[in-house]
């Protein structure tokens, strides 16, 4: 027996037989073309089968995981059609060279442009090319999907897995995970987390490892070679007991969100299509604290039209049958690219035109999108969130928006409700800063911890090498946190949390204790949320935990 300490990046443990994951390999072979048009519509053609592919691999997402991961699938659509990467196709097919041999040097000219920017968040686009591209070269060549070779479940290893690949796996023969490289915080990750499935990073299994008998614990970070007896009845004992728990949770609906010293919270959902209001309801969510409505944009080839984002809105409003539903405003830039938006390409998009600014600047975008809301909201209880701010003025400027489209739907007969909350993203480190005053202007705040964290520390959550260098549990983004709740408090409005952060229940205690009123989390963290907040004493803890932030330490 041996024992290999990793990294846990997903609850849960595991035993069974290791089979190793079978990345697919397209053979490029160059060749020089005389019908250039003809290689042209092989590309093409390719190209419109792999998007095509990548919007069945979106449902899946949505069905198995939630829209967050769906989003991931959405954006590669996005990067197959970018015109960018599609114009440097044809030009290399246009030189003479088969479609292979273009795409090939397409993706690898652009895999070390990324890899050598500075920005870390660039960087990572890498992987995004690499996999796009050899979707379309497998089309091209015929190669056989990836997958693994096995009639009954099994722990799958790999030296690393990318979404794409996670979601095209048959679940019920895969319990658990285990690779040589990748981080907590990556798309692939959150999206096993998603998926309830165990999973260890940073632990080298070869091929010849295939057939022996593995454990793998996901809230240890342990993966054991050939257990013996002892340990095998120790590891299936604590997957029985969570089992157990994990049915035990059901008893938890219509139960009070609400700590041993009375202290309540909101427990609400993030979501990304309105067919996911069954799954909030289902985990007795009380409601939906972030809908993302670029999915609405993603999934198009051209701007969704008012009516089009209506239907989208009522339905989802009227589904959730009077509880509160927050939608966020257009988020589209950075890693959520769409073409026909024609925003030029930038050298840091994380940082660019993106979210409020794009909208700010396209008016016609966002009056048509804010129309669409407010037509919708006389069918329930709605609040509009806009993302990625940082100044006052791009607060007012949104809010005379708002103003006018009102204005003009009751110049148009058309019903609105008079009563729609308007809240901020707190994702930048100068949104947290000015919480003070951007809390006069709004009647609440949700906080996009995933982007404090990265903005606050300067570090790419998806670049594996920065490891523990992007620590959401950092004392600066509590701090930041801590400023905000109380800025919020002084002026009577709400304060939420819809990141990963609502999600790890290490830190609930301590986002209770300064003052978080709300979490937004996926469906079905909202039970065992629950049960945590309910096995809580904030009023004994609260003085320790504050002191801890003062003095500059991690809480206990």
């Amino acid at each position: 027996m041996i024992t290999i300490q990793g990294k846990g990046v997903s609850a849960g443990v595991a035993a069974g037989s290791l089979c190793f994951y079978r990345h697919a390999k397209s053979e490029v072979a160059r060749t020089a073309v005389s019908d250039v048009e003809a290689e042209l519509r092989r590309f093409r053609s390719a190209q419109e089968q792999a998007i095509g592919q990548l919007g069945v691999l979106a449902e899946k997402a949505r069905v198995q995981a939630g829209s967050e991961a769906a989003l991931l699938f959405e954006a590669h659509r996005a990067m197959a059609k970018d015109p960018d990467y599609e114009g440097a196709v044809e030009t290399g097919i246009r030189a003479g060279v088969n479609a292979e041999a273009a795409i090939a040097d397409v993706c690898g000219r652009f895999v070390r442009m990324f890899a050598e920017m500075d920005d870390a968040y660039l960087r990572s686009r890498a992987a995004d090319v690499k996999d796009v591209s050899n979707r379309i070269l497998a089309i091209l060549t015929g190669t056989a999907q990836s997958g693994i070779e096995s009639d009954v479940p099994v722990i799958l290893a790999a030296e690393e897995l990318v979404p794409s690949e996670v979601i095209q796996l048959d679940k019920s023969k895969i319990l658990g995970f285990v690779t040589e490289r990748g981080s907590g915080a990556s798309h692939t990750a959150i999206l096993l987390r998603t998926m309830g499935i165990p999973a260890v990073t940073g632990v080298y299994v070869g091929p010849e490892n295939e057939g022996h008998e593995l454990i793998v614990d996901g809230d240890t970070g342990t993966v054991v070679f050939d257990p013996d007896e002892e340990t095998r009845a120790r590891t299936l004992k604590k997957r029985d007991e969570q089992l157990a728990q994990q049915r035990s949770l059901l008893r938890l609906r219509g139960c009070d969100n609400r700590t041993k010293d009375g202290q309540s919270v909101r427990i609400y959902c993030n979501v990304g299509d309105p067919a996911d209001t069954r799954a909030v309801l289902e985990n007795d969510g009380g409601g939906i604290g972030l809908f993302r409505s670029e999915f609405l944009y993603l999934g198009c080839d051209d701007f969704p039209s008012e009516d089009k984002q209506f239907a989208a809105y009522k339905k989802l409003l009227t589904d959730m049958d009077g509880r509160e539903v927050v939608v966020r405003t257009l988020d589209i830039g950075a890693d959520k690219q769409a073409g026909y938006f024609g925003l030029p390409k930038e050298e840091n998009p994380a940082m660019g035109n993106r979210a409020l600014r794009i909208c700010l600047e396209r008016p016609d975008i966002f009056k048509t999108q804010l129309r669409a809301l407010y037509r919708a909201s006389a069918f329930g209880r709605l609040g509009i969130l806009f993302p990625m701010v940082t100044s006052v003025w791009e607060v007012r400027e949104a809010k005379k928006c708002c103003e006018q489209v009102k204005r003009e739907l009751k110049e148009e007969g058309i019903a609105c409700s008079d009563d729609v909350r308007l809240g901020v993203m707190i994702e930048t480190p100068a949104a947290a800063v000015m919480s003070d005053r951007l809390a006069k202007e709004v009647d609440f705040f949700s906080c996009g911890t995933n982007d404090l964290t990265q903005y606050t520390l300067a570090c790419d959550p998806q670049n594996a090498a920065l490891g523990r260098f992007f620590d959401p549990h950092h004392p600066s983004v509590l701090r930041l946190l801590k400023l905000v709740a109380d800025n919020a408090h002084k002026n009577g409005i709400r304060v939420a949390i819809c990141g990963e952060l609502g999600m790890d229940m290490d830190l609930t205690e301590t986002l209770l204790a300064i003052g978080i009123d709300e979490l937004s989390v996926s469906p079905r963290c909202v039970l065992p949320l629950r049960r945590k907040v309910r096995e809580l004493d904030v009023g004994r803890s609260r003085g320790r935990i504050l002191a801890a932030l003062a003095d500059d330490r991690e809480p206990d």
